[in-house]
């Protein structure tokens, strides 16, 4: 039992490194002369190798970017503050129940990161032919799949009788 446990918690962290590492980070979008995140683009500057930060640009329109900022951090809050309940339920839950409210706080995390990229895709870089995705998007997706997984665990796990 212990085992299980420690693998579910440890999946667990999996998954919130994940979703911080793709907030966090700074590779969603690259060119060949920069790479943008949720919070703003480095750009080379005349060839010498040299990145210079810059704001995101005005075509991006704020109300976007910032409901895109604002999902991937709950996200990432609502990950841990499962995680805290998952602990918490492990020690206050009766013989043969649920853990169906830690499961439930993972899925609106699932949720909101889901919400975030969706916008993200939809909205940005549509028009951008020659750049393509960053690790820190695809780190989001495999935080959007772990999120959901380990939600749907949750809310069929049950607390053994031992």
């Amino acid at each position: 039992m212990f085992k299980a446990l420690a693998g579910i918690c440890l999946l667990h962290l999996t998954t919130i490194f994940f979703l911080f590492w793709a907030t966090i980070d700074d590779a969603w979008w690259f060119t060949e002369n920069l790479y943008t995140d949720l919070w703003g683009r480095w750009v080379m500057e005349n060839n010498d190798n040299v990145w210079v930060y810059m704001d995101i640009p005005t075509s991006y329109r704020k109300d976007y970017l910032q409901a895109v900022q604002a999902f991937a951090v709950l996200s990432c809050l609502f990950a841990v503050f499962s995680l805290c309940v998952f602990i918490f339920q492990l020690f206050t839950l009766g013989k043969g129940k649920r853990f169906t409210i830690s499961g439930v706080v993972q899925l609106i995390s699932c949720f909101c990161i889901m919400v975030a990229l969706s916008v993200y895709t939809d909205h940005f870089h549509r028009d951008e032919k020659n750049g393509w995705y960053g690790w820190s998007y695809i780190m989001a997706w495999f935080g959007w799949l772990l999120t959901l997984f380990t939600g749907i665990m949750y809310i069929i796990l049950r607390k053994r009788a031992d």
